[in-house]
């Protein structure tokens, strides 16, 4: 295929259609209020929709997730923006909860398919002169995506007409034009065979990158479950625990956790990856405790509140936790790292979700709000932890300690180990 775009230009339009990709997995989130109206489905539906999502896009990275660094990203990132765009057409035809779950998982499949290639793909384009934009980017625009998916959709479901249709509609013409972007975007890492061992369900988690992937492992927990907790149950929150029935409201609790994620990110883009991870974990830690308070006290300043202090966790701790691993990470397996760090990622988004919305019916939404904000809580405390060890271990001089994962275990590894 000829391609007419150079590699400057490429660059922003591989991350709007990154950008692009998270809008569209946010984007139902407001909407799922209007179809237990219409349907009349409770809670434990709603999470299911929402959670089936994430596993078809685990499986997806289990699978095909370092795919591009054996096919080239252009073929394997225009096939999945093929599947999602199709996926938005079922979402929008959708006349039942099977229609959803059919919607969400040939999304998430797609999903998956695409977002380690595209975070990839940032990458060869910057070259090493521009790595450490790449990076930022790679961080900053997942809570982009997720702000404009979230708040976008709340907008249209409030005042535009067919709340159940023109989300998907206009996200599928969005995307069609990110396809014909992509398309015209050059390939520019070199291709590795192995294209149909590659297929074969493990996480690709290099050597060199695994003693750095255990240490910011709490940041990739703590924010997307933060994320899973806000998009799963936020807008359920606001209309049956706050009592508020507008529609952009659902939609802002998204957009404060994610919109002041995103800014964080790009304010501290200078500042070194375990800072930026110890201010993470820090309001990871205060952020959800806010939630929990506002919810019990049935307070909405301060439940917002809450939001924007857990979005600046969200920002920085996923932020810092993807600099510090793709910082070790081999150029021709960067989309196996990118794949690890989202298996991880979206199994804490989707699972409690899922389990949040089970208990929902049984104990409560406000007790199911407390447990969640207390896992998460967990996580940022398990971040300040290990950040500190790390810190001691680095002041005495002691490298960081390799951690070789067995052979076929499933973060085996397929590059050297470095040398010390």
């Amino acid at each position: 295929m000829p391609t007419a775009t150079p590699a400057r230009t490429g660059f922003p339009v591989v991350a709007l259609t990154l950008g692009a990709l998270v809008a569209a997995s946010s984007a139902p989130s407001p909407v799922f209020p209007v179809y237990q109206e219409l349907w009349g489905i409770g809670a434990a539906a709603v999470t299911v929709v929402f959670a089936v999502y994430a596993a078809a896009l685990l499986v997806a990275l289990l699978t095909v997730g370092a795919l591009s660094d054996h096919l080239g990203r252009r073929r394997v990132v225009l096939v999945a923006l093929l599947g999602v765009i199709a996926s938005m057409l079922v979402l929008a035809r959708a006349d039942g909860v099977g229609w959803l779950v059919a919607g969400r998982v040939l999304q998430g499949f797609s999903t998956g398919t695409a977002i380690g290639a595209l975070g990839a793909w940032l990458l060869d384009l910057a070259g090493p002169a521009r790595s450490a934009t790449a990076q930022l980017v790679n961080g900053a625009t997942p809570p982009v995506g997720l702000m404009v998916g979230g708040l976008g959709s709340g907008l249209l479901v409030q005042f535009a007409p067919a709340p159940t249709e023109l989300v998907y509609l206009v996200l599928a013409g969005l995307l069609a034009l990110a396809a014909v972007g992509t398309a015209l975007t050059p390939d520019v890492v070199e291709r590795v065979p192995g294209a149909l061992a590659s297929l074969k369900p493990v996480v690709r988690l290099p050597a060199a990158s695994r003693a750095a992937f255990t240490t910011y492992l709490p940041g990739f927990l703590g924010s997307w479950g933060l994320g899973g907790l806000c998009m799963g149950l936020g807008p359920s929150v606001v209309a049956g625990v706050l009592g508020i029935h507008d529609h952009v409201a659902g939609g802002l609790v998204v957009a404060a956790v994610a919109g002041v994620g995103a800014v964080t990110g790009v304010l501290t883009r200078h500042v070194a990856p375990a800072r930026v991870m110890t201010l993470g974990m820090a309001t990871l830690v205060v952020g959800p405790v806010l939630l929990a308070l506002g919810v019990h006290a049935v307070s909405t300043p301060l439940f917002f509140a809450g939001a924007l202090v857990a979005g600046i966790g969200f920002g920085a701790g996923f932020q810092g936790a993807l600099r510090g691993v793709l910082a070790t990470a081999p150029a021709h397996e960067r989309a196996g790292v990118l794949a690890a760090v989202y298996v991880v990622s979206y199994l804490v988004f989707g699972v409690p979700a899922v389990v949040a919305g089970l208990l929902a019916t049984r104990i409560g939404l406000s007790e199911v709000v407390t447990g969640y904000a207390g896992l998460v809580v967990l996580a940022g405390v398990a971040g300040l932890l290990l950040g500190r060890a790390e810190r001691r271990r680095a002041a005495a001089g002691v490298p960081a300690p390799r951690r070789p994962a067995p052979a076929g275990s499933p973060l085996e590894g397929s590059g050297p180990a470095p040398r010390g």
